[in-house]
């Protein structure tokens, strides 16, 4: 079973793209509504919720983990590979490599959140492969609630990312890069802002392909939620946000 996990409904646009390319993987997907957002938490703080959502996982059979969320992954992907050394884990790095390879004005757009930008895996990615470029962070917390609530179009939206992404672009930056899963529901938006001139990069195929990668394709096709918080809340939001087929309630997160 591979287990994926976010701090509410981001994961599920990784969760989506796991389940197109292995269709007969057994999957269990779980939010952990009543922490989030994680974004806004100190990372030791991220680290025991993730853990303790791994554990969780891994008592279920999971035989791979995905953390499909930034945040997490920069305050725990470490201490997970250690706590679980026959576990793969799969986790979320900021797309900073292709976004520096891609700019032409060598200005990118990082857009994450405020966590995320603390760990030591996005300095690490920075140092590596972004040297020779200007990269502009942007925390963006109202985002995440967006997404949390279901909003990722219309009028309202539109002018919040504008508000965003606007000074960045006039700021020289050509390639903007989503560090945060909850921000692949908003690509459509974000592009449409940015204009078609504008690379807009997102990593949840590469991850969603190292999954494939790394985790065995076998199993029945099953897929189970698992939820913290309002369960009735998260069902709403997994049917109108993704494609995916919910084949029985979700479980409550157990305490």
């Amino acid at each position: 079973m591979i287990g994926v996990f976010d701090s509410g409904v981001g994961g599920l646009s990784v969760l989506a793209e796991i389940r197109r390319l292995m269709p007969v993987a057994d999957l269990t997907y779980v939010a952990d509504r009543s922490h989030a957002p994680y974004g806004t938490k100190n990372l030791e703080e991220v680290k025991g919720l993730a853990l303790d959502v791994a554990q969780m996982l891994v008592d279920k059979g999971a035989t791979t983990l995905v953390v499909a969320c930034n945040t997490a992954s920069a305050a725990a992907l470490e201490s997970l590979r250690d706590r679980f050394p026959k576990v793969s884990v799969v986790g979320m790095e900021p797309a900073v490599k292709p976004a520096a390879i891609a700019s032409a004005t060598g200005v990118i757009g990082v857009f994450a959140t405020a966590a995320t930008f603390q760990g030591e895996l996005f300095d690490t990615v920075v140092s590596a492969h972004a040297s020779d470029v200007r990269v502009v962070t942007v925390a963006c917390p109202g985002w995440v609630d967006l997404v949390e609530k279901g909003e990722t179009g219309g009028t309202d939206v539109v002018e919040l990312v504008q508000a965003v992404v606007g000074p960045v672009l006039a700021g020289g930056a050509d390639t903007l890069v989503l560090g945060c899963t909850h921000f692949s529901f908003l690509k459509p938006t974000i592009a449409t802002v940015a204009g078609p001139e504008i690379r807009v990069i997102d990593p949840t195929p590469a991850v969603a392909a190292q999954t494939s990668r790394v985790a065995s394709e076998e199993g029945n096709g099953s897929l189970e939620f698992v939820a913290s918080g309002s369960l009735e809340e998260f069902e709403n939001l997994v049917d109108r946000l993704s494609e995916l087929e919910r084949l029985r309630p979700a479980l409550p997160f157990p305490t």
